[in-house]
């Protein structure tokens, strides 16, 4: 996602466009729910998301669309938009005080969730006016907690992911752990590495600068420019001292994930990497990955996080924003996308307060066949940090690897 230069820009012009007023002009918040999913029956509603996963797609297009017109007779259209295109359309509404725009809902966390809050850009707290709210593990922190901002209601949580490693059993048997046996197997393997220069490539910096600064919470709490700049002298140091084993020569990097996974698919690389732990099995089940293909995460310590769906605040159509939101929530959706063949995305829910039932369902769930179980690396879960060293991740990583 190409957000981080537009989320340094958003920083600087906040108080030009800070929205002061809620464009909702009934008060859905104070209405009862049975009130709201009638209001909701009949309507459409206008999602914009990442659609850069054809397994993704297929959820939302034949699961999630067909359940949403069967349960609540709502319309959901869905469009290609994330980070900064979705806030700059919102900004643009708040400048010109456009009181009804054009999109409910957006796939969204960490910066552009940020951002959004910044100027005043989401509809709520709605969140504990949803039902299926109750059912949320909001007292664990990798999903009340959005890049070390309270979520305080205003998204609500859909899918909970941990950044892992992926490579081919058949040639890498023993993959390296942690960052000393890396830059070895790097050297004594050239041109079989990189990082790509875009989201999750970001992803991976920011848990290696979390294990230089001493791992676990070592970089929690608000931006730190003195941690940032010790750690970070650190990091950029570790990587150029390996740069010229990389992929090319270290003279170019990839800015997709796409492109990675496709190198890897072709051997022309060794290692990929996913944001959701378990993505490795749906690339095998597309036949982009032979069997073979596995995915592990560093001892030091990779990144756990979650997505959400927010709210815009001048959402034409809040209450079936809210009723969509609440469906993404339930035992039946979580489920349904939990499983490895349709996503292997991980949920949100607290499986102990769960019906009988439900629990027995999530519990002999399909089982992953590549991805680890993610009760094996949760220990080496790390949770994000401040928006801000993304921004300074984003912008050292090209002035002080790429353009070196």
């Amino acid at each position: 996602m190409k957000i981080f230069v537009f989320l340094a820009l958003i920083i600087v012009v906040l108080s030009a466009c800070k929205n002061d007023n809620n464009a909702v002009s009934v008060d859905y918040l104070s209405k009862p729910w049975d009130s709201i999913v009638t209001s909701a029956s009949g309507t459409t509603v206008n999602l914009t998301m990442w659609q850069g996963d054809p397994y993704i797609n297929r959820y939302m297009n034949e699961y999630v669309i067909p359940q949403l017109k069967l349960k609540y007779n709502i319309n959901l259209k869905i469009a290609a938009g994330q980070g900064n295109e979705v806030v700059k359309l919102i900004m643009n509404d708040i400048e010109v005080n456009k009181k009804v725009g054009n999109i409910d809902l957006m796939w969204i966390n960490g910066e552009t969730f940020f951002q959004m809050r910044q100027v005043n850009g989401l509809y709520g707290p709605f969140v504990n006016k949803l039902p299926n709210a109750a059912l949320v593990d909001f007292e664990n922190r990798f999903i009340g907690i959005d890049f070390q901002q309270k979520t305080d209601g205003m998204e609500s949580p859909w899918g909970n992911v941990q950044l892992a490693i992926l490579y081919d059993t058949l040639k890498v048997p023993n993959p390296p752990k942690d960052l000393t046996s890396l830059a070895e197997f790097v050297k004594t393997h050239p041109g079989k590495f990189t990082i790509p220069y875009e989201f999750t490539g970001l992803t991976l910096l920011k848990s290696w600068l979390i294990t230089i600064a001493g791992g676990g919470d070592a970089l929690a709490g608000e931006f730190d420019e003195k941690k940032y700049m010790q750690y970070s002298t650190e990091l950029w140091n570790y990587i150029n001292s390996i740069k010229p084993y990389f992929w090319k020569q270290g003279e170019t990097f990839p800015n997709s994930l796409a492109q990675l996974h496709q190198m890897f698919a072709n051997g022309e690389l060794l290692f990929s990497m996913s944001n959701n732990d378990g993505e490795v099995d749906n690339k095998v089940l597309q036949g982009l990955f032979p069997a073979s293909s596995r995915a592990y995460v560093f001892t030091g310590g990779t990144i756990q996080n979650s997505h959400y769906m927010g709210i815009t605040f001048n959402a034409p159509n809040v209450p079936g924003a809210m009723v969509v939101c609440n469906f993404l929530m339930s035992p039946e959706a979580q489920y349904e996308k939990m499983k490895p063949e349709i996503w292997g995305d991980g949920t949100i829910l607290n499986l102990a307060k769960l019906t009988p039932e439900w629990q027995l369902k999530f519990n002999t769930i399909p089982t992953r066949k590549f991805a680890p179980k993610r009760s094996d690396i949760q220990q080496y879960a790390l949770m994000e940090i401040a928006p801000e060293y993304m921004i300074r991740l984003f912008d050292d990583f090209r002035t002080q690897v790429i353009e070196k």
